[in-house]
């Protein structure tokens, strides 16, 4: 964040009330969760429905912030959000394409830059292929850094129930990974 930010010291939950009359303020706490949104979404909608998810997300956040109680961290909230905006995108779509996304430019390694995106072309497939709950805990712990409670508040499940699905989810990751010819 930039050395002139006002708001950049400030914790999440007192952003969150300037936010609900101070339009810089909002503009401050999209700019802090942006980034974890957008990784969010694309690993659940694909990378060319992300920027549609996310701007879908901040105008549901826009519109609801009112409604957080403050029982839960502002993160947590934001990314059950986030799920339930993934999971309407998915419903309105019923196939997830996961080839032909263009991929950014690489001047330093044109070719490593190439098996960079066969590797996420392949990882985004394999997450592809995991039951919803496994994905969405998945997600929310390997992109959006969350710890296994808070992913038990965003998806309402146990803690145990939380690390089993991850731990699913890795093994099966793993499984496809191999299978498809990428190896750790």
């Amino acid at each position: 964040m930039p050395l002139n930010d006002p708001y950049a010291p400030l914790p999440d939950r007192d952003l969150v009330r300037l936010a609900l009359r101070d339009e810089a303020a909002f503009e401050a706490l999209v700019k802090r969760h942006a980034a974890g949104i957008h990784r969010l979404a694309a690993s659940l909608v694909g990378p060319g429905a992300a920027d549609d998810v996310v701007q879908e997300v901040l105008i549901s956040l826009h519109r609801s912030l009112k409604t957080f109680r403050g029982e839960a961290q502002f993160s947590t909230w934001l990314h059950r959000v986030t799920l339930n905006v993934c999971y309407g995108a998915l419903k309105a779509r019923p196939t997830v394409p996961l080839e032909g996304q263009p991929e950014p430019h690489a001047p330093h390694d044109p070719a490593r830059s190439g098996e960079q995106a066969q590797v996420r072309e392949r990882l985004a497939a394999a997450l592809a292929q995991l039951p919803r709950d496994q994905r969405e805990a998945i997600a929310l712990r390997e992109l959006s850094g969350l710890d296994y409670a808070e992913i038990a508040q965003v998806t309402g499940a146990e803690l145990g129930t939380v690390k089993s699905r991850i731990a699913r989810a890795r093994t099966a990751l793993r499984a496809w990974l191999t299978n498809a010819g990428v190896t750790p």
